[in-house]
Order: structure tokens, then C-alpha cells, then sequence
């Protein structure tokens, strides 16, 4: 039986190919190399024996436009020799670290009853590390900036340092920078490693924002960004709360449970609202905003935390609920739905959530999509909003819109309405009255009228 023997080169120069790789070379009757662009090529020709084959699939990406395209071919390249006998496939670095052509040779080399042997070698993640000063073992992340250049957000821990891998041109490094400054400043210190584990390797330090500003990228260049701060990721928060309820933790966070942070949870999303609201004067409250949302995302990661230790979910069920609905709920963005605009967006999420209650075996109704926990303002609105496309307000509603509208003036405007809910709020306490509970039962009534007493209360 033939085999195929996928060989790493390691990260440039020959002193870092490994004995085991070396003899391989010395003994290989037929050797392709993914790319001759690689620093120990020319050295490592003069070990070979006078009859070995050699091949280059250089030619490959010249041929193709897509670097799947590019991988494939080299794919089919490769299995055609093997079926012929034995052959070495040289690949840079470790065939396991940023090589997409082994799983795929692997993958249809077994389909064909080939064998496959993998010969490891130094990748450019070690001395690029070194060069950075930084022991992976410490907590570390390393990614293909292509990966990273197509997102819109980098799912990575900003707390932790990041090696991105073959920034090959300007333009790539670009829209990485693009993605890497929705989570880190722009005067953040990165630095470009070009070369590493080669005898001309070079680096240089420089801000976020200035990293695409020269034009000398190559396959051998890779940028390391260091981490922000302590305690600047969620998972930092979520470390935070779970050490405050273990057993050495905070007596108060471990008596919480989900009913007692219900009041917290609606009271600082309510303090995020007036927070936003401090800045209708035109002012920036920018940081007490962060400071309001910190607290908020603080109350939802507890209830997530007392959920996870009751066995009940954990984040990443939360995560994965929420992200899931958003794909599904929008189709024009990640499927093949086209839409016309707003008005078609929302008939859309509309009746895809229908479908998501039938598909539950849920009976839909008119007033669906309140949420019960929602402020009595709030829901009020929500509902009437519901209720006015069906036609049902002018009972409720409309009725008293004139008498209303005589006490908000000819020019009604939200300082005008807001002193007339003031008033209304005095008027409830002048009478034992809780203005919030009463309009949070009206609501209710509202709701039974239109679906029946047996609905759940909203």
C-alpha cells in the first residue's frame, strides 16, 4: 500500500527541520512541496538523492482565484502521486497548525485506502511567542487572520494574548484591523512579526490603528497583539460571580437566588435608561452609561450563574438560544430572503416567530410577544401597539384621546407628557393608588378581554 507522508518544515530555517523530518527528506524518492516560497528550500534540496522527484505546487495558485480552489488542486495533486507510490508532501511550519490542506488530504487519501503518515515540525506559533516575549502556557490564543478579517466582532478573549497567523498582504491586515478596533482602542501596541524562526526576522511595534500603513507584507508575516487590562472580558465578570457565590465567596451573592434579583434586574436596566436620558442636554455620559450597563450585565450573569449551579443552563445555552433565534429570525441578512424594507423586516420576524410557537404545538394570539416582566409603561405601549394594528383601541384608547390631548396643549411634546404623567403618578399617591400596579393591571384586563381568562398573565 502506497503512503503518503504529509512532512512539516518548520517556521525557515533548517537548523528547526527535525531529525526525524530530515531523514525523511534524505530517504524520499518523490518529494511536493506545497510552496518553494520558504526560507530552507534551497538548502534542504541538497539533501535529497540525485533520483528524487521533486514538485512544486506553486503553479497552483496562479491557476486559481480562491485559495479553496488552490488547496483542492494541491489536494488532488498529491493523492494522484500517492497512488503511484510512495511521496513526501512538504508543507511550511507543522502540517496541524494553519495547514487546511491536511485534513482534506487526509480526509480522501483514507476514502482511497492510502496511507497517510504525519511528520511534525516546529510551527511559527513558538518563536513568535519567543519573539514577543510571552509564554503561551500563560493563556493564549492563536488564529488564522483571514478568519478574524471576516468578522465583525473577533470571537476572542481580549484578555488574553492573540498571534494571528499568514498577514499575508495590506489589504488583509486592513479589515483585521477593522475587526480588532470594535474590541481594542486604536492606540493599542501590537507588533508585526515578519520572519520569525529565520535568520532575517524582524519586528515592529506600533498602534492598532497604523498596522496596514506600509506596504511590506509577505507569507511569513504574522501580528501579535498583547492583552488588554485585567478584568476587561465577560468571562473575566463571569470568573467574578462565580467565585462570589463558591463557598469562599460573598455571603450576600450566595443567599441571591433568581426570584430576589428580579427587582435588581429591571431596577438597573432601568438606571441604563436614565443614564442614556442624562444626555438629551447634549452632554456625553458616555461613562456612566458603562458603569449602568456594567451593573446590568453584573445582575444577568448572577441569575445565569445560580441557574448554572442548579443544573437548570448555562451561558452558553443562553448564547447559543439567543444567537440561534437572531440567524433564524433573519433571513435577509444570513439566508435568501429579500426584503423591501423596515415594514417587511418586521412582518417577516413576525410571522417567523409565529412559526417558532406553532412548531412548540403553541396556539398563537393577537397580543403575543409582550414580555410579562416588561415595566407597566412599557407594556402599555407594547400593547397598544399590537392592539392598534388589529383594529381594538378605539374603545380603550381612542376614547379618551380628546380629553387627553386638551391637557397636553396644541403642541404636545415629551416635556409635556411627562409632566402629565407626573401628575398622574400624584394623583395615584394622593389616593393610596400605585400608578404603577394600576396600569399594570389594566393591561391585564386589556389582554383577557381580547384572549380569554385562561391566558397566562402578561
Amino acid at each position: 500500500m502506497p503512503t503518503i507522508t504529509i512532512l512539516g518544515l518548520g517556521p525557515g530555517a533548517l537548523d528547526d527541520l527535525t531529525l526525524g523530518a530530515l531523514r525523511t527528506i534524505q530517504a524520499a524518492h518523490h518529494l511536493i512541496l506545497r510552496t518553494e516560497r520558504h526560507p530552507c528550500i534551497p538548502e534542504l534540496l541538497t539533501y535529497l538523492q540525485p533520483e528524487c522527484l521533486v514538485e512544486s505546487c506553486d503553479d497552483l495558485y496562479t491557476e486559481h482565484a480562491e485559495f479553496d480552489a488552490v488547496y483542492g488542486a494541491v489536494v488532488t495533486r498529491v493523492l494522484a502521486a500517492g497512488m503511484q507510490g510512495d511521496v513526501v508532501y512538504a508543507v511550511p511550519g507543522h502540517p496541524w497548525v494553519g495547514e487546511a490542506t491536511t485534513p482534506l488530504l487526509i480526509a480522501q487519501a483514507r476514502a482511497q485506502d492510502i496511507a497517510v503518515h504525519v511528520t511534525g515540525g516546529l510551527s511559527f506559533v513558538e518563536p513568535s511567542f519567543a519573539a514577543a516575549g510571552v509564554d503561551l502556557m500563560d493563556g493564549s490564543q492563536v488564529c488564522d487572520a483571514m478568519l478574524v478579517a471576516r468578522q465583525h466582532y473577533p470571537q476572542l478573549d481580549v484578555t488574553l494574548p492573540l498571534l494571528l497567523g499568514q498577514v499575508y498582504a495590506r489589504w488583509l491586515a486592513a479589515d483585521v484591523k477593522l475587526t480588532l478596533l470594535t474590541a481594542y482602542p486604536p492606540g493599542h501596541a501590537v507588533t508585526l512579526l515578519r520572519g520569525v524562526g529565520t535568520a532575517t526576522a524582524t519586528t515592529r511595534t506600533l498602534p492598532l490603528e497604523d498596522v496596514d500603513r506600509h506596504n511590506d507584507f509577505d507569507h511569513l508575516t504574522s501580528l501579535f497583539v498583547p492583552p488588554l487590562p485585567p478584568n476587561s472580558s465577560f468571562s473575566s465578570l463571569q470568573e467574578l460571580v462565580a467565585h462570589l457565590r463558591a463557598p469562599e465567596g460573598c455571603p450576600w451573592d450566595r443567599e441571591q437566588t433568581l426570584e430576589s434579583l428580579c427587582k435588581d434586574l429591571l431596577g438597573e436596566a432601568a438606571e441604563v435608561l436614565e443614564a442614556i436620558d442624562a444626555e438629551r442636554d447634549g452632554s456625553d455620559n458616555s461613562r456612566h452609561i458603562a458603569e449602568e450597563l456594567g451593573d446590568l450585565y453584573l445582575v444577568a450573569t448572577m441569575i445565569t450563574q445560580i441557574a448554572t449551579e442548579e443544573g437548570r443552563f448555562q451561558m452558553s445555552d443562553v448564547m447559543r438560544g439567543v444567537v440561534t433565534k437572531l440567524i433564524r429570525r433573519h433571513p435577509h441578512v444570513f439566508g435568501d430572503v429579500n426584503v423591501s424594507g423596515v415594514d417587511h423586516v418586521l412582518a417577516n420576524w413576525d410571522a417567523i416567530k409565529a412559526q417558532e410557537k406553532a412548531d412548540l404545538g403553541l396556539a398563537p394570539g393577537p397580543l403575543d410577544g409582550v414580555p410579562p416582566s416588561l415595566p407597566a409603561l412599557e407594556k402599555a405601549r407594547k400593547l397598544q401597539s399590537k392592539a392598534a394594528k388589529l383594529g381594538l383601541l378605539d374603545r380603550h384608547a381612542l376614547g379618551a384621546a380628546p380629553a387627553l390631548a386638551a391637557l397636553l396643549g396644541e403642541h404636545p411634546d415629551e416635556q409635556r407628557l411627562g409632566a402629565l404623567l407626573w401628575q398622574l403618578v400624584a394623583l395615584a399617591h394622593t389616593h393610596d393608588l400605585n400608578a404603577e400596579d394600576a396600569l399594570r393591571a389594566y393591561a391585564v384586563q386589556f389582554r383577557r378581554e381580547h384572549e380569554g381568562v385562561s391566558k397566562a398573565p402578561i
